[in-house]
């Protein structure tokens, strides 16, 4: 039994992968399979395949890059979602995400200059305080 339009369902579970990806954790389902088979899906802190049952209640952890999310389905949904209507079919306890470091932007060369020379790499090296000192 389903409500309609949204592919909720009121009893039983679905396929983790298919969960992950309709409420807009993973872009594609096969990115959410492969998400599975690589261990970075956890349901209820054990690894799970593609196919595992998820069902209401449980807790489940996927690793995106260096960051982990923590959410605890409310929901089962068969059927991919709006992003509004996803939101609630899971509580998220994932911590917040590290603030991102002021990094420096790469160097950005003029088109067509080429390679740096050898002296040029060594005063970029300097100015990032990579290298030593030059010899006075």
């Amino acid at each position: 039994m389903t409500s309609k339009g949204t592919g909720e369902s009121d009893t039983g579970g679905v396929r983790a992968d298919v969960w992950v990806w309709s409420v807009r954790l993973a872009k594609t389902r096969s990115a959410a399979a492969t998400a599975c088979r690589a261990g970075q899906v956890r349901v209820n802190g054990q690894r799970v395949k593609p196919a595992h049952t998820v069902r209401a209640g449980d807790e489940v952890r996927l690793r995106q890059g260096d960051r982990e999310r923590i959410v605890v389905v409310r929901h089962v949904l068969r059927k991919r979602v709006g992003a509004p209507v996803a939101v609630e079919a899971y509580v998220d306890n994932s911590p917040p995400p590290p603030p991102r470091e002021a990094v420096a932007p790469a160097g950005i060369r003029d088109r067509g200059t080429g390679r740096p020379t050898k002296r040029d790499r060594r005063d970029m090296e300097r100015l990032r305080g990579l290298a030593p000192k030059p010899h006075e």
